[in-house]
């Protein structure tokens, strides 16, 4: 596991090109879960992106598939607002890292990813959601929870289809296959979303161990009943250990707090990441080789 980034109660980004400032609140959880040995999710939370990656269990190295993409991806930290574009070579870049990652074989490796981030779109500020795998962004807006990603998977093929319901794909055998990925020597695809940036707006962001352990009802009472992002995640990844944990857990809460206009004096937003890694200390990684689990 390797997370990038920690909680933030307020942090105001300034967008000079459209004048407007946004403040957002977020706070991230991860756990191995009851049944695994070693947590293959990473995270990064490093505003503008938000994500997480969740290292294929069976495969080679699913830890290094997963941490090579949160870094590259922490890499776009560094301006107030990004672009797909900037996404696109992010996660071509971490392939070509996960090629020389230690324990990885002939066959390669591979990680779901998902998330957001703050970009501006139409003249106006955004979220961009992005996604490959069955990892899944959630929002929650005036009460109302939706799925904003699309899950690359086969039992979501099946109900595209009509072949099955939603129902019977959460207990299908096949519902741990997916059929797009980050990794093994492919280029990445990701799928894209706008989603318009509004105050009260609530985003999740977690990996399938969580919506495995969840409903949507669930979810949305989970997230509804907490106000504070550090609550509301909290809240999620206890749940669905209690409802069996069977798979790592990872989860980001990510609030908007407000959208102003700028007053022409301001503040630059200032990344207030943390910094736990031995190998990594200046791309301010933190990875989990003594935790089992770590909070924002």
């Amino acid at each position: 596991m390797t997370q990038i980034g920690q909680g933030s109660p307020s942090h105001t980004i300034a967008l000079p090109a459209v004048k407007k400032s946004v403040t957002l609140a977020w706070s991230a959880l991860t756990d191995v879960g009851h049944r695994r040995e070693v947590n293959e999710d990473s995270l990064v939370t490093r505003s503008p992106i938000f994500a997480v990656a969740d290292g294929m269990g069976g495969h080679s190295a699913g830890d290094v598939a997963s941490k090579a993409v949160v870094t590259r991806l922490a890499e776009l930290g560094s301006d107030a607002d990004t672009t797909a574009e900037a996404i696109n070579r992010a996660l071509a870049l971490a392939v070509d890292d996960m090629k020389a990652g230690e324990g990885v074989t002939d066959l390669g490796t591979g990680t779901t990813v998902t998330g957001v981030a703050v970009a501006i779109v139409s003249d106006a500020p955004q979220f961009i959601a992005y996604n490959i795998g069955d990892s899944r962004v959630y929002q929650l807006s005036s009460g109302v929870l939706e799925q904003v990603t699309v899950d690359h998977s086969v039992v979501q093929e099946l109900v595209d289809a009509g072949r099955i319901t939603r129902e019977e794909a959460d207990v299908h055998p096949h519902g741990n296959v997916i059929t797009r990925a980050v990794g093994f020597h492919e280029p990445p695809v990701p799928d894209y979303r706008i989603l318009p940036l509004t105050a009260g707006q609530r985003i999740l962001v977690c990996s399938d161990g969580l919506t495995k352990e969840l409903t949507a009802y669930g979810i949305r009472h989970f997230l509804l009943s907490n106000p504070k992002a550090e609550d509301a995640v909290a809240a999620l990844v206890t749940a669905a250990l209690e409802n069996g944990g069977r798979d790592n857990v990872t989860a980001i809460v990510l609030d908007v707090l407000s959208v102003d206009d700028l007053d022409g004096s301001h503040d630059e937003s200032v990344h207030d990441a943390d910094v736990h890694d031995d190998d990594a200390h200046d791309a301010g990684v933190h990875d989990d080789a003594a935790d089992a689990a770590a909070g924002a």
